[in-house]
């Protein structure tokens, strides 16, 4: 039987289609404004690449920020929380984590869980945006490198720059007196990586991290971001064997299907 988790949060929505606990097809893609066009789409894509139809979806589960109207539209089941399914959805990858620190567009969180996948505590960043993935957006912006290059430009650097700000609008402030002073870009970049991990790292501390972290979400794709957080916490960040930013929807889909199984 097949079953499906379908995540739309605020820039990306993703699809994932599991049968007999393993992933058969899976989709990302930018949201539309309607977060049902967004699950319409995504998830058509993701059945296509699987050979299968809407009918051969035995249950699925929506999560993310359009969780409630995809539901209502009749494409899930049941919907679940996105702090849940994240998760979960580590605990699947690898049972041996205890902590996800989920970093997506516009919110960060970390999550603690006991030897079940079962939530025990988490925590969210406040409305600021400098522990997100839009801050590193408006930052690679500012120093004019795509994002996918940011991470691998702050590796580069032997003398990162100390941000002495957090809030985004300060710190990109910050970022072009840097530029203008004429100070490299990939030191530039080092710095701003390293308090994008600080102030993850301060939300984390909140909920006294276990050992084993999973880095999840678009971030997690970010390897400056991810060797910083590994420092300062001194614990290794595991890496899920599938995309990072595909770990809420097959959450999802793991619990449609434990959910049938029950």
């Amino acid at each position: 039987m097949y079953y499906a988790g379908i995540d739309i949060g605020s820039l990306t929505a993703e699809a994932v289609i599991v049968k007999d606990g393993k992933v058969v097809a899976a989709r990302i893609m930018n949201v539309f404004p309607n977060p049902v066009d967004s699950a319409r789409e995504v998830m058509g894509r993701a059945l296509k690449s699987a050979g299968i139809g809407a009918g051969d979806i035995s249950s699925a589960i929506s999560t993310g920020y359009g969780r409630d109207q995809v539901q209502a539209a009749g494409m899930a089941q049941e919907n679940v929380s996105e702090i849940s399914c994240h998760g979960y959805g580590a605990f699947c990858v690898d049972p041996s984590v205890r902590t996800v620190i989920d970093i997506g567009g516009q919110d960060a969180k970390v999550i603690k869980m006991d030897g079940s996948g079962k939530l025990m505590n988490f925590v969210m960043n406040d409305k600021c945006a400098a522990g997100t993935g839009h801050f590193l957006e408006v930052m690679s912006r500012t120093l004019g490198v795509g994002l996918e290059e940011l991470g691998p430009l702050a590796l580069e650097s032997k003398k990162p720059v100390l941000m002495s700000n957090r809030c985004t609008i300060y710190v990109e402030t910050e970022v072009i007196h840097y530029l203008q002073r004429g100070v490299s870009r990939k030191d530039v970049a080092a710095g701003i990586s390293r308090a994008m991990a600080e102030r993850v790292v301060a939300l984390a501390r909140r909920v006294r991290p276990e050992p084993k972290v999973m880095l999840t979400g678009g971030v997690a794709k970010n390897t400056a971001v991810r060797a910083e957080l590994e420092k300062i916490l001194g614990a290794r960040m595991e890496r899920p064997s599938l995309d990072p930013q595909l770990i809420g929807a097959y959450g999802a889909a793991m619990l449609a299907a434990k959910g049938a199984a029950s």
